[in-house]
């Protein structure tokens, strides 16, 4: 069944076509360079901008896939978590092409399509990568830091949360303070930087790793940073930029692969799941290949870079499940934006 799907979550105007796992067209309009003037993400900016695009994007999409309406069996839609303002825009579009079209709808929660983005495949049905379940996810973005148990199809119990900052938003936080200015996304800026920075060029904490929980929290690594930067003049921070970034960054890091180790050892499942924006960091992988390996185990992660951020390709992969099990909304004007949504 070919799938139609849509998502607005933030700052990407995302529509696919999916069939099964296949990705049959995959196309996101990007908003960064119209934030990054800004720092970060403008709720009223980003909805003109989906406003703007979005039947372009569906068009698109169409075009990529060779297909017109009348091969598509169903939409589907994110309905959260997310920016309200933005999960709006793509929810109302997802509505009218239902009753345009006469398509069934689905709909979605955002980080469910982070967690099947490790399994989804191109047109070609690559790569092969079969279901083994249970796995233990840790989700990480820019709104969520997260550990999954990812039990079967659909099933999913969460074991650890962030209690404050997720650790994409900390690392953003970061790029502002150590550059001392307006910088938007700054997760990628710290990895760049810290490549050639030596990780242990200032002792930050590790935080929560005295806890006994699964949580995570980053207000406090965040505040140590700021603390750090205020010590030292800016001719330190100028000349030390990759050394701080690479300390910074291996103290998030730590903390991420030091929770889930925690997982393992409780839970006993050596298969492991990395997805979110801040999956794509090469660092925070080879960490967690190498914690896998420790456990003989194996390490997965999105299955092509344009899976790592947010898109709609790994919305209508969750979406086939859902419509094997006949999971359709039932009444569309029940539908509304969740932006606090959960698993």
């Amino acid at each position: 069944m070919n799938i139609l799907a849509i998502d607005t979550s933030c700052d990407e105007t995302a529509v696919a076509i999916t069939n099964e796992r296949n990705i049959l067209s995959n196309v996101t309009h990007s908003q960064i360079l119209m934030h990054q003037e800004w720092g970060g993400v403008v709720p009223n900016l980003a909805r003109r901008a989906h406003e703007e695009n979005i039947d372009m994007v569906i068009e698109t999409t169409l075009k990529k896939a060779k297909l017109s309406w009348k091969k598509i069996d169903y939409i589907a839609v994110t309905y959260g978590p997310g920016l309200a303002i933005a999960l709006g825009v793509g929810i109302e579009k997802a509505k009218e092409l239902s009753r345009q079209y006469d398509k069934k709808l689905i709909a979605i929660n955002h980080m469910e399509g982070h967690i099947y983005s490790c399994f989804a495949q191109n047109s070609a049905g690559n790569p092969l990568r079969p279901f083994k379940f249970p796995y233990l996810c840790l989700l990480v973005s820019g709104g969520h830091t997260e550990l999954v148990l990812f039990k079967n199809h659909l099933s999913y119990e969460i074991i650890g949360r962030t209690l404050d900052d997720a650790a994409g938003e900390c690392l953003d936080k970061a790029a502002r303070l150590i550059m001392s200015g307006t910088v938007y996304p700054g997760g990628p800026l710290i990895e760049r930087l810290a490549k050639t920075g030596k990780t242990d060029f200032v002792s930050f904490p590790r935080p929560m790793t005295g806890s006994k929980d699964l949580n995570f929290s980053y207000s406090g690594l965040k505040t140590s940073l700021f603390n750090y930067v205020n010590r030292h003049d800016d001719d330190h921070r100028r000349t030390h930029l990759n050394d701080i970034a690479a300390s910074f960054q291996e103290a998030v890091i730590d903390s991420l692969i030091f929770k889930l180790e925690q997982a393992i050892k409780e839970y006993k499942i050596n298969r492991i799941l990395i997805a979110g924006g801040v999956a794509a960091n090469a660092r925070l992988r080879l960490k967690a290949r190498q914690l896998a390996n420790k456990y003989q185990g194996e390490a997965l992660f999105p299955t092509f870079k344009t899976l790592y951020g947010d898109n709609a390709a790994m919305i209508g992969v969750v979406a086939n499940y859902k419509a094997e099990k006949g999971d359709f909304v039932k009444n569309l004007d029940s539908l509304d934006r969740e932006a606090r949504a959960s698993l």
